[in-house]
This record gives structure tokens, sequence and C-alpha cells, in this order.
């Protein structure tokens, strides 16, 4: 799609987040689109290694999720764009334009997501942790003995992450999160 542009060259193509890395220090390019989801980490974790070196690097992140957790880590992160691999081809080329021109892309689907959002009460690294097991099919007693807490203990986040998430069990919390890209599996 990018090869096909008058106006773009595609410089470079990498199928790892490593490979991306190693691809950008040696070409370059004005911008970087890159997926969220990459074999050997993730495109966000990715991001934030290009920006610590690159400063000034433009990445573009790719997703085929809308999740408004995985946006705003990769805008916190630097990212100058969120885009969605459901998105017709002629509007992430616009975007791609708009990046390169200095603006920042947000499709209006996962901005309304973000603001949807934004004044929630964030889970916090140890509820994620244990939606991240439930999701994983484990019981609440597994969950305690992975994390060495009581299931008393592991009860009360879960009904924090159930409360947090308008979910009305486990598993629907499990989903939401999921689908929210707060956990992935």
């Amino acid at each position: 799609m990018i090869a096909l542009q008058p106006d773009m060259t595609l410089v470079g193509q990498a199928a790892t987040g490593q490979e991306g890395i190693s691809q950008f220090r040696a070409l370059k390019p004005d911008i970087t689109l890159m997926d969220v989801r990459l074999p050997d980490m993730t495109g966000i974790d990715a991001l934030i290694a290009l920006r610590s070196e690159f400063v000034n690097a433009r990445v573009v992140m790719l997703s085929t999720f809308q999740g408004d957790v995985e946006a705003q880590r990769a805008m916190a992160a630097g990212a100058r764009g969120f885009l969605l691999k459901t998105m017709p081809p002629e509007e992430i080329v616009s975007s791609l334009r708009q990046v390169h021109a200095g603006k920042r892309c947000l499709p209006p689907e996962v901005a309304m997501q973000l603001a949807d959002y934004i004044s929630e009460d964030a889970l916090t690294t140890r509820e994620i942790e244990i939606v991240r097991l439930l999701g994983g099919g484990h019981s609440n007693r597994d969950v305690a003995d992975m994390l060495a807490i009581s299931e008393s203990t592991v009860k009360v986040h879960v009904r924090h992450v159930m409360e947090k998430l308008g979910a009305h069990d486990r598993t629907e919390a499990v989903v939401i999160a999921l689908r929210r890209g707060i956990i992935s599996l």
C-alpha cells in the first residue's frame, strides 16, 4: 500500500521488534509503522526502545484492536498515531501523511474510547496481574498460591477489578480487560 503511493517510499520491513529496531538504526525512516503485536516483544516495547535511542522517531502504531489501554500506552510512550488494521487503506495512508506533516493521528473510534475511559480509575499493577491469571483459567486459590497472598485478598482484588471495569462477574472482567487491551493472552 505504501509502495504504491507516488509520494512515499517503502525503505524497509521487519518481522520482529528487534529486527525493526535494527532496521530503524540502519535506515532512519521518516515514519515507522509498527504493529502492536510482534512475535518477540510488544510493539509498544519496541517503540519505547526506539524513542529512547531516537527521541524524534515518528512511530505510528497499528493494531487489530481498538483497546483504549493499548492506545493510551502507545501515545504515552511517544507514538504519533494509533491506527486500526480495519481502517480503509486510503485512511491509513492519509494518516501517515498527517504524521509526516507533524500532526498526531487517532481514528475517531479510538479517540472516543480513550475519552470514555480517561476519567476511570486505572487498574493497579496487582489487579492487572490477577485479571491476567484469571484469563489464563486459574482459580482464586491458584492465583493466591502463585502470588503468595491469601485467597481472600485475591477475592478483594477481583471485586475491585469488576467494579472498575463495570463487569458483573470475573469472566466478563477478563473479556473487558482483553477488549480494552489491559491484558493479552
